[in-house]
């Protein structure tokens, strides 16, 4: 290497180093010590207590909240999905959100089963108005936080643990207080906000603090809910995290573990169910995770993940695409097009290997098992249909574009007229640059393959009874602008018609390919008939497409389309 090369190279790493992102600010998350850890060789074989935050913790990261009329539809959506636990707001800290409650159990909205959950702040005259929106419900989830974390008590807080404990101890028997007014069926829950920054034996000392000054039994447990409210590390480590916990807390009988993790790492979902493995019984989360910053843990992925492994997750997505556009007319925010199980482009392939894959692995799907390559569901299931999963542009194949005509009109083209077919379709895919429908590929193959534009024209024929043939056939054609009659024999009518075309024309003419098919049932039903003609010496052959009501009619004018077509230069070229 010449002294100039390793000059130029040394210069651009020099360059490089100066632009480096600043990573020395931040630092590693550190382990937790736990080599004996369970959660890792388990499975997730029954679906946790769900509770959906969409009307408070998703309702406050939007940029217009919900007003009450949103709130009801939200509402009864969640209801139809099949939501038991349902956080339907800040009733102390919110108008709209003390409305909403009161309309919600004045109008006998909550269902038997069903338990509404509010948050709310150790204050008396909170607990006072909170008391006052949820007069008359059913079954109450009363929730309680304050932040624990190392970072919260000395930057936010400036105490130490033992006041923090101590904030949360007389919060809790404020809140008990509070409640006695309350003629409900009332479950505790308290958050130790942001618990994947607190020390691992504060989390315990506190959580044991609470649930001890509550009165927490076996028969009636409260929940503690162990919320990443910043995601701060992977997911296993958050797994770790859960599975100490439960370990070491002293009454572990008395309570219910709740998971509420949000995205900020992009791996909500992956830390909820590693959480659930390693001994979580509950999750909070929002409808495609919408949620502050990056969002919520996302309840229809976390859901469908445990369907796609034959777990009923006991939440109901047989609609997907009017749960989906439910949920964004009412936040106002749109639900990504590869959004798992729920994007508009999620079940789709473009590459022509895939579509190949695809079509065949549904072509052999048995009724008990899927199992289709590069579909981990079916389609169906979530409301979806086998014509979305294939999509055609200028990377796809032959596959895609013969499942389009098959799933759509009903047209099988034969596998050499496929591979040609596929040329044309990608020639108009480039020209286009973008991608095409499917009427478009249905108008490019009549297009190229329905021809009576000469120099042959059928102008009608009549079928008679043959005099040595059981059929004859007699037709009037139009050849380069002359009528000219034909008259032939044959053991059926198109037989008959091509031996009057040879014998009349002086046109070779020998079908070596033939298929025919109904477009689409009932009496306005047209039939399709597509065939080849060898074309010469060449061996090579020219194929021809025919439409009409009528069968035969269909099969004549495909011979008279290869015909045309044997004399024209393909469109491809």
């Amino acid at each position: 290497m010449t002294a100039h090369k390793v000059a130029k190279m040394k210069s651009r790493s020099a360059g490089r180093a100066a632009q480096q992102m600043p990573f020395e600010k931040y630092r590693a998350f550190p382990p937790v010590d736990l080599p004996d850890r369970q959660w890792p060789s388990r499975l997730i074989t029954e679906p946790p207590r769900w509770c959906s935050v969409d009307l408070r913790d998703g309702n406050q990261a939007l940029i217009d909240p919900m007003n009450v009329e949103e709130k009801l539809r939200l509402y009864d959506l969640l209801l139809e999905v099949g939501f038991g636990e349902i956080e339907v707001g800040f009733p102390a800290a919110s108008q709209p959100d003390f409305d909403f409650i009161r309309r919600i159990i004045e109008e006998d909205r909550i269902p038997d089963g069903v338990s509404i959950q509010v948050l709310c702040q150790a204050r008396p005259e909170l607990i006072a108005r909170t008391v006052e929106a949820l007069q008359g419900a059913p079954s109450v989830i009363f929730h309680l936080y304050n932040s624990t974390s190392e970072l919260q008590r000395r930057v936010v807080f400036g105490m130490e643990p033992k006041g923090i404990i101590n904030l949360a101890v007389e919060g809790t028997k404020i809140v008990r207080d509070g409640l006695v007014k309350l003629d409900s069926d009332v479950t505790f829950e308290y958050s130790p906000e942001s618990f994947t920054g607190t020390e691992l034996p504060f989390a315990v000392d506190i959580c044991s603090a609470v649930e001890e000054t509550w009165g927490a039994s076996p028969e009636e447990p409260m929940i503690i809910n162990l919320p990443s409210t910043v995601e701060m590390a992977t997911p296993n480590i958050y797994a770790d995290q859960i599975e100490w916990f439960g370990r070491h807390f002293p009454r572990r009988d008395n309570i219910v573990i709740s998971l509420h993790t949000h995205n900020d790492r992009g791996t909500g979902v992956a830390a909820t169910e590693l959480g659930i493995m390693a001994g979580a019984q509950r999750v909070e989360g929002t409808l495609f995770g919408n949620g502050e910053r990056t969002g919520n843990c996302d309840l229809v992925t976390m859901a469908m993940n445990m369907f796609s492994q034959g777990v009923d997750p006991e939440l109901d997505f047989r609609d997907m695409p009017r749960i989906r556009k439910t949920v964004e007319a009412i936040n106002k925010l749109p639900v990504g097009e590869r959004h798992p199980y729920a994007g508009d482009l999620v079940f789709t392939a473009f590459s022509g290997s895939h579509q190949d894959a695809i079509r065949k692995g549904m072509n052999q799907v048995e009724d008990d098992l899927w199992e289709v390559p590069y579909l981990p569901i079916d389609p169906s299931d979530v409301g979806s249909s086998y014509k979305e999963t294939v999509r055609v542009n200028s990377q796809s194949g032959k596959a895609g574009i013969g499942f389009l005509l098959e799933e759509f009109y009903g047209v099988n083209l034969p596998r050499e007229m496929l591979v040609e077919f596929s040329g044309i379709v990608q020639h108009l895919t480039e020209s286009l640059d973008r991608e095409i429908k499917p009427d478009e590929i249905y108008e490019s193959l009549l297009s190229e393959y329905v021809v009576d534009s000469g120099p042959y024209k059928l102008i009608d024929y009549d079928l008679l009874t043959g005099r040595d043939a059981d059929q004859r056939c007699v037709a009037r054609l139009e050849v380069n602008g002359k009528v000219v009659t034909i008259d032939g024999e044959g053991s059926g009518p198109i037989e008959a018609f091509v031996n009057a075309a040879v014998a009349t024309l002086n046109e070779p003419l020998n079908i070596v390919e033939y298929h025919e098919h109904a477009l689409r049932e009932g009496k306005d039903a047209k039939a399709i008939c597509l065939l080849a003609i060898d074309n010469g010496e060449s061996g090579e052959r020219c194929f021809g497409v025919g439409l009409s009501r009528n069968t035969i009619t269909s099969s004549l004018a495909a011979v008279i389309s290869a015909l045309n077509r044997r004399w024209q230069e393909p469109k491809s070229s």
